[in-house]
């Protein structure tokens, strides 16, 4: 970890290709038992109502394996809600990112301690700087697509976190 990432509280604990990558196995390695989900980008493409490759067979192995989670958005509910519900998870919407207000709605939702729960996203001055100022442990995901020119305010956003991205992903 630089002392960039540090400073800044960009170092993600733990660093994944795709979202699908984490395992049940891996949380419970690290005594994980809850996760806090975004949703544009790391479980599904910008503004889709519709999973992402792979998500809801992710989520249905993280059900079976025990591991709670929550949806936590700064999106409005219209826009979170479908997702959720064809996921079968519960959600937070409008959580105010990065900070803590929806991550604590999402723990009480999970009934779990913050050392027990990692926030999962793919942007580090909102998922990630969220996650680690609620307390939790950072899970970033690449994210699934970059956005369109429209959405210019995310696309700046990610050239300020170019210089600090993860160098390593996690080998499962």
């Amino acid at each position: 970890m630089s002392i960039k990432r540090k400073i800044t509280g960009t170092d993600a604990d733990f660093a994944f290709r795709k979202t699908t990558d984490i395992t049940p196995e891996f949380l419970k390695k690290h005594h994980i038992l809850g996760l806090v989900l975004d949703v544009d980008n790391t479980l599904t493409t910008d503004e889709n109502l519709t999973p992402g490759e792979g998500i809801p067979e992710w989520v249905e192995s993280m059900k079976k394996a025990g591991i709670r989670m929550v949806i936590v958005s700064n999106n409005k509910a219209e826009r979170v809600k479908p997702l959720a519900d064809r996921l079968g998870l519960k959600y937070v919407p409008e959580g105010a990112k990065p900070l803590k207000k929806g991550y604590e709605k999402a723990l009480a939702i999970m009934g779990l301690h913050h050392s027990r729960v990692a926030g999962v996203g793919d942007q580090l001055f909102t998922d990630i700087w969220g996650a680690k100022h609620a307390g939790l442990r950072s899970v970033y995901v690449s994210p699934i697509a970059i956005e369109g020119r429209e959405k210019r305010f995310i696309l700046f956003k990610r050239k300020l976190e170019k210089p600090f991205l993860p160098d390593k992903f996690q080998d499962n």
